[in-house]
């Protein structure tokens, strides 16, 4: 279980060395696409009717309608326990605080008299958000890829998210119940590829969308990749993933306690701790397994932190943790060093950064204010996680008069002829008198 990696002592590996040394799970996108493709086909040429025998085959559920009645939408709500109502209103709450700083204004630029860009921020028109139900339902899910699109003014949202043998065929009731109070009137029980396809050719009531949005598994994720282009898509998400940098100041207890935690999602979750503390990896070690065993789901923790995704990497200071770390672009990133903060600024490569010993990976899934739907597998070296950006294309209008169109005519005219683009000088020279 946690597997060492030792780097001191010896000059750091560059970027590609490092990648390729560094615990990382493997998701063969390519190796399911065979088993994507004709589901998603089947979709496409006969709607309805195939997503009822999909989800009969893989889900064991037979559903003349997959979509959800609005009053099982209600009475999801009126059934969540005090409790977790009062959770999911506070995490909506500060999610919509944080996301609401996150909109666009449109900017007019003047180029010259008469001649503006004017750059529009406008949302797109219909989006379909994915909600895992697998090894656990995500109804936080719900909250995170339903906030910012409706914050940037989505006009129609459809949540798809798996049936439950075990309620009678619907969703998950959290989930559902997230659903209704958030006011999303338009959810469908089909999960896995079949929802992609849903989403992107449009089966039953559900119109084929612009964009979807949301974690899923391997399945899910080559359907995106499949359908991308039909669809937009937010990204090809993988395994979930958790780094920890810290120093001899880390509490031990913390640091395990975190690894677990981002290892209970699935047996191919990533969890790995770098360190410049020998004896933080040790106390790490020794309180792993006690941990583990009093937990629920401890067989799929030991699956997760036994695997080549996992592991303890030893470096000598800070600056050759930053740069393991950078190299790595987790998920999600914790540190928990002396002057956390400080340190956190100096990471280029990272999902969402968790400073210090008070911000657990925890708080960030339900309740910081932030996301939780990150670049996982190293693409947060160029992605970032979702926003209300996600959900709004940048227009250009560009409104020249005809003085302001004659005074670059000529610049125009010697760019399209470098280009062999006669036509291009000509549309602009017919215009001139």
């Amino acid at each position: 279980m946690l597997a060492r990696i030792d780097l001191r002592d010896a000059p750091l590996p560059g970027v590609r060395e490092l990648t390729g040394l560094l615990p990382r799970a493997a998701t063969d996108i390519e190796s399911v696409l065979a088993t994507v493709r004709p589901v998603c086909e089947d979709v496409r040429l006969r709607g309805a009717q195939a997503v009822r025998e999909i989800t009969l085959r893989f889900d064991g559920v037979d559903a003349e309608d997959f979509a959800v009645p609005q009053s099982a939408l209600d009475e999801a709500l009126a059934s969540c326990d005090p409790a977790l109502r009062e959770a999911l209103e506070e995490a909506v709450s500060r999610v919509r605080k944080v996301h609401a700083d996150q909109r666009r204004t449109d900017v007019t630029t003047q180029v010259v008299p008469g001649g503006t860009v004017t750059e529009r921020w406008v949302p797109v028109r219909r989006v379909g958000l994915y909600v895992p139900g697998g090894l656990a339902p995500l109804l936080s899910s719900v909250v995170m890829n339903v906030v910012p699109a409706q914050i940037a003014g989505v006009e129609s949202i459809a949540v798809a998210t798996p049936p439950q043998r075990d309620n009678g065929g619907l969703p998950d009731p959290g989930v559902l119940a997230a659903c209704a109070l958030l006011g999303v009137t338009e959810v469908y029980a089909v999960g896995g590829a079949q929802a992609i396809a849903v989403f992107g050719y449009g089966a039953g009531s559900c119109e084929p969308v612009d964009l979807v949005t949301g974690p899923g598994n391997v399945y899910v994720t080559a359907a995106k990749r499949l359908l991308r282009g039909l669809i937009g898509i937010d990204s090809e998400a993988g395994p979930t993933e958790v780094a920890v940098l810290a120093d001899d100041t880390a509490d031990p207890v913390h640091v395990a306690a975190d690894l677990i935690s981002q290892a209970e999602h699935d047996p191919l979750a990533g969890a790995v701790l770098v360190t410049t503390s020998e004896e933080l990896a040790d106390a790490v070690l020794a309180l792993v397994p006690e941990q583990v065993a009093a937990t629920k789901h401890s067989d799929r923790i030991t699956t997760a932190l036994g695997g080549s995704q996992s592991g303890i990497v030893l470096v000598d200071d800070l600056d050759a943790g930053l740069a393991v770390v950078d190299a790595y672009a987790a998920e999600h990133l914790e540190i928990q060093t002396r002057d956390a903060r400080a340190v956190a600024m100096r990471v280029r490569n990272a999902g969402a950064v968790f400073v210090g010993p008070w911000s657990p990976v925890s708080l960030g899934d339900y309740a910081a204010g932030s996301n939780h739907v990150l670049p996982t597998g190293g693409c947060a070296r160029h992605s970032s996680g979702l926003s209300v950006q996600t959900f709004l294309r940048g227009i250009h209008l560009i409104d020249y008069d005809e003085a302001a169109l004659a005074d670059v005519a000529r610049h125009v005219d010697v760019l399209a002829h470098a280009e062999d683009l006669p036509a291009h000088a000509a549309a602009v020279a017919v215009r001139q008198k």
